[in-house]
């Protein structure tokens, strides 16, 4: 299982800055949609030169123009970008294209995607799937219980990742259950005293 930080609602210095610290630390480094919103292209950019030993994803939340996203978002540097599971099959489908083009990986957001239509990403067997808990809600969710039913309701789904307030304990039992590519965290590492201590108990844990 991987770990996944992702950095989200500070200044691009503070960005860079927390990412060359967990270099090498973690799998991957999330350049959050706020930092995408605040400072475009160049923030991927910026990031992807203080990462030579984890991979970037950019989390731009494509809904449209897929085929000219995904372009710019790899060519500026970014290892993986998300797409939004709401969007058009046709947008999806350029996203997987350029994806395949250019030897990366798409990432697709499934936050209030209804059933019928994961039935139809299923087609996009190389994606990673992310099941995701809006920040926004307050309620709490079981992660196990929502990746089992997941998983026994989908499961020609090869890829799967999590996010939306994973914390220490939550990342053990997800270990254990054995199901997950990926897992996400935002502010319990990046928030911490000291993130890169935090980050290497998440990496304990799931290592």
């Amino acid at each position: 299982m991987k770990l996944q930080v992702a950095i989200d609602r500070v200044s691009l210095t503070e960005a860079v800055d927390l990412a060359s610290q967990l270099n090498g630390q973690v799998d991957i480094i999330e350049m959050g949609t706020s930092l995408s919103k605040d400072y475009g292209n160049e923030a991927i950019r910026q990031l992807k030169e203080v990462l030579p030993d984890s991979q970037l994803l950019a989390d731009i939340k494509t809904i449209d123009e897929g085929q000219y996203e995904f372009k710019q978002g790899f060519k500026y540097g970014a290892d993986i970008l998300t797409v939004m599971g709401a969007a058009s099959l046709a947008t999806i489908e350029l996203c997987e294209k350029v994806t395949k083009e250019m030897n990366r990986t798409m990432m697709i957001d499934l936050l209030e995607v209804c059933e019928s239509k994961i039935e139809e990403l299923q087609v996009f067997d190389s994606a990673i799937f992310c099941l995701h808990n809006s920040v926004d809600k307050e309620e709490k969710w079981s992660v196990v219980e929502t990746v089992a039913a997941f998983k026994e309701a989908y499961p020609q789904v090869k890829r799967l990742a999590i996010a939306g307030g994973i914390d220490l304990s939550q990342a053990r039992e997800l270990k254990e259950q054995g199901l997950m590519e990926i897992i996400i965290v935002g502010s319990s590492i990046t928030k911490a005293d000291d993130p890169v201590k935090e980050a290497e108990k998440f990496m304990e844990v799931i290592g």
